[in-house]
């Protein structure tokens, strides 16, 4: 088994919760792979999920761009335990893509941004593709947003955090 942190938005989340699987955008999710290992000098397991978790996160405010559900602006990573990727270390160390949908029984927890965070996470979707370009402002606004700690939601937990919004 592979732990992987796969971002999401709450729309998607949402569509974990009706149809108990999810699709993740292009197979696309983060994990402790080989590669990241060997990027890092130091660092233990947690330390190496922790930049798993937040390269995930950085993924969610690119999903946020295009995310035209009725829920507020919020980055979301699911963490589940799945039996096969594929590493794709020519896009980034922890980048791998999943064979298929991920299962509600296969999802560990959540991880979601609280209220307190909406409006450097609304910022920073707007600046996201500046940020990528190198403007200086626009990485600060994104790097706002990575400052907001996720809260953890276990799985039968979501439908009551999706019902709360």
């Amino acid at each position: 088994m592979t732990r992987v942190y796969i971002p999401a938005t709450l729309g998607m989340l949402q569509r974990l919760v009706a149809d108990g699987k999810l699709a993740p955008v292009n197979g696309t999710a983060f994990a402790v792979t080989p590669a990241l290992r060997e990027a890092y000098a130091s660092g233990d397991d947690d330390e190496l999920a922790y930049v798993a978790l937040r390269e995930a996160a950085l993924a969610s405010l690119r999903l946020l761009t295009s995310d035209e559900s009725e829920f507020p602006r919020r980055r979301a990573v699911l963490v589940a335990d799945v039996d096969r990727v594929t590493p794709l270390p020519l896009l980034d160390d922890a980048v791998v893509r999943l064979t298929g949908p991920v299962s509600l029984d296969q999802v560990v927890c959540a991880h979601v941004d609280n209220a307190a965070a909406e409006d450097a996470v609304s910022t920073a979707v707007a600046a996201i593709d500046a940020a990528d370009l190198g403007d200086e402002d626009a990485e600060l606004a994104v790097g706002d947003a990575q400052d907001h700690d996720l809260a953890w939601y276990a799985p039968q937990e979501l439908p009551f955090l999706l019902e709360l919004l």
